[in-house]
Parts: C-alpha cells; sequence; structure tokens
C-alpha cells in the first residue's frame, strides 16, 4: 500500500556522509574470514528541520555479496547523494523508484533511503515502526555465535542461554559442523539451534548435510553458493529441515522465484541486501501471503542499524527471532546515546522520539570519524 505523501513534499537540504571505525570487543570468525573492527558509512540527511541517520552494511572486501565498501562510498558520494540533496520527496518510496534503474548497489541504495525513512517519520512525529506498519511494542532476539573451538562455543552457548537469548545460531564451516552439532546438542538438547554456513558447502556435500537433519534444527541458513537459487532447490527437496535464504535474496523476484520453487522455506531479510525499507516491506508482505516465515539478520551494526532492524522486526510475519541482540556483545561504546540492549531474549523499541528514537553520539562520532563530506559541499 503506498504510503501517504506529507502535505508538502520534504525537501532534503543538505547531507552529510561519515566513514568511521570502530573496534569489536573480539574477533568475528565465520567460513570466509575474520572481522576485527567495523568499517561503516554513516549518512545524516538534514530537512523539515530534522535529520535523518543511516548506517551502511558493506564489508571492506566482497565475502560477502558483491558491493564492498568502496564501491558503495562511491556511489553514495557520486551518483545517490547528488541525485537527492536538494530535491523533494513526498515519501520513501519515490527514493526507491528513483535508484531503480541503478543495478545492484542495493547497500549504498538503502542507506539513503532507511535514512529518509528516519527523516521522514520525524517530520511527521512518527516512530519509524509506526510508519512501517509494525505492531509489536519488543522483538524476541537471537543470538549469533563465530567459529570457535568446540569448548569455547559450549561456553558461549551457556552464556547466552542462561541470559535468555531465544534461539542461538552456530556459524558452521566443512569440517566444522557436525562434531560441534554433536557438543552442543548433548549439551543443550532443547535450544532453539540454527546454523549460517555463509555459503561454503556445494552439492557434493549432500551426505554431510543430509547428516544435519538429526540435529533438531530451525533451519540451515544459506548453505549454498550466494547466486544459486537452483542448487538450492535440489538440496531442500532432499532434507527435512528447512533452508532459510540469505545472500540469494537480493531482490523482490528473487524472494517469488525462491518460494514458488521451494528453493527455501525461511527467508533472512536484511534491510541493506534488499536496498531499503521499502523493498524489505515488499519481501515481507510476500512471505506472508505465502505464509513464510521471515526474521531479521544483521552485520554486525552500530546503535543506528541495529535501531532501524528493531523498528522493521515488529511487523508481523517477523515470527522467528533476529540477530539484533544487545549492542555491548559488539562494542565497548556505540554511536548512540542509548543502550540497545536485550533482557530475557527480548529488546524493546527504541522510543526517544520519533523516527528510529535512538539519539547520536557527536563528540564520540567525530572521535572515530576518517573522513567527513558535506552535500552540498
Amino acid at each position: 500500500m503506498p504510503l501517504s505523501p506529507l502535505r508538502e513534499p520534504l525537501v532534503i537540504d543538505s547531507a552529510e556522509l561519515r566513514l568511521i571505525e570502530l573496534p569489536l570487543l573480539q574477533p568475528f570468525t565465520i567460513a570466509t574470514g575474520t572481522m576485527v573492527r567495523k568499517v561503516m558509512p554513516i549518512l545524516v540527511l538534514r530537512g523539515g528541520g530534522h535529520e535523518g541517520y543511516a548506517e551502511g552494511v558493506a564489508d571492506v572486501l566482497p565475502d560477502y555479496l558483491p558491493e564492498t565498501l568502496a564501491s558503495s562510498m562511491m556511489m553514495l558520494r557520486d551518483v545517490f547523494l547528488p541525485q537527492v540533496v536538494g530535491k523533494s520527496f513526498a515519501n520513501p518510496q519515490e527514493i526507491e523508484r528513483l535508484f531503480r534503474p541503478w543495478r545492484d548497489h542495493q547497500m549504498a541504495k538503502a542507506t539513503v533511503e532507511m535514512a529518509f525513512w528516519d527523516l521522514w517519520a520525524k517530520v511527521q512525529g512518527l516512530p519509524l515502526w509506526q510508519a512501517l506498519g509494525g505492531t509489536r511494542s519488543e522483538i524476541e532476539v537471537g543470538v549469533s555465535l563465530g567459529i570457535k573451538d568446540i569448548p569455547r562455543t559450549l561456553r558461549d552457548v551457556e552464556i547466552h542461554v542462561q541470559q535468555g537469548y531465544r534461539r542461538i545460531k552456530l556459524k558452521v564451516m566443512p569440517g566444522h559442523d557436525l562434531k560441534l552439532l554433536d557438543a552442543v546438542r548433548a549439551d543443550f538438547p532443547d535450544t532453539h539451534l540454527t546454523i549460517d554456513a555463509n555459503c561454503c558447502y556445494t552439492l557434493a556435500d549432500m551426505p554431510v548435510l543430509r547428516r544435519m537433519d538429526d540435529y533438531a534444527l530451525d533451519y540451515i541458513e544459506q548453505p549454498l553458493a550466494w547466486n544459486d537459487l537452483h542448487d538450492h532447490v535440489r538440496l531442500q527437496a532432499a532434507l527435512r529441515t528447512p533452508i532459510c535464504l540469505d545472500e540469494c535474496i537480493r531482490t523482490l523476484p528473487d524472494c517469488r522465484k525462491a518460494l514458488v520453487s521451494d528453493a527455501g522455506r525461511v527467508i533472512n531479510i536484511k534491510v541493506g541486501r534488499l536496498g531499503g525499507h521499502t523493498v524489505a516491506k515488499q519481501v515481507h508482505d510476500l512471505c506472508l501471503s505465502h505464509d513464510v516465515p521471515v526474521w531479521c539478520g544483521g552485520m554486525l551494526e552500530a546503535g543506528i542499524g541495529r535501531a532501524h532492524n528493531i523498528h522493521l522486526c515488529t511487523l508481523e510475519q517477523f515470527s522467528r527471532p533476529g540477530d539484533t541482540s544487545s549492542s555491548s556483545r559488539y562494542f565497548e561504546r556505540d554511536i548512540v546515546v542509548e543502550k540497545l540492549e536485550t533482557e530475557n531474549g527480548l529488546m524493546p523499541i527504541p522510543r526517544n522520539g520519533a523516527g528510529i528514537g535512538v539519539t547520536m553520539d557527536w563528540d564520540f562520532l567525530d572521535s572515530i570519524s576518517t573522513s567527513v563530506q558535506a552535500f552540498p559541499a
């Protein structure tokens, strides 16, 4: 359903694009590598007497999707921000339509579109969850655990189960999978458990993947190639455990093809991967019509991106716990003033004012910014 326009279109008067670096409290390892710090763009859009905020989520190297931090920053600086600064928009859908002709670069598109959603909601005096059509006052939260040796993983699982997280996700890879699952299931037989392969298996690994049916997993996330729905169809037909698709779902047509072909039975929605809240809502609505559960994946976001994700998770079909766990698991100090922390596996919706409901810690942001660019210059 189209969003209601403002009485007068909202003019984006100016923008500020920063690049920041935040060290992680501990290294985070997945099948494709280890991250020790998070480098991310922070975008501020100004208009109507308010500011809208967003984070970019592209990685430094193309180890998740082809878009990189460098290409994302280039598109923001040279293409997307010059297209919107000084222009007026009645609602966020107009931003999405404006960027539609440009191929890919969903993460850069999302950075602008999400900042405009925040700005647009603030001008209307609405919390973002309400502008998006959400209903919940708090959301269920799971936790994602990076690859470590089995004894340390067992300790991490115990800690997070005791903290009340509603789902434990284990990162796996060939050679670090069945023995890990044996150990975790032996100690935690009733815990909601999922695994995330980050595309590291092939159909040649079918014997191992079939063994995963024995562990009562809620789902197996993205076991095969990032751009291959066809092989996921073959794999899902061979497994009892639902496949959850992440990297394969980059557009609304991708999701439609996955659902009608039974390539997966759970969908991970990441706003950055899909180009913004507008398409994320469309994917959500499509999954709702197919009665397919969705949940919100994480990209190690700081407070701005985490707040956007929390608001999105208030939509009806987010029926599985997402990756929006406590910010203090990742960062010693966040870039927002408010504490985004879970209690007993529930994350409250940020409510400090309209929009995403958090305020920027400007002094800290200035201290970790490596570049700042204003538009217009």
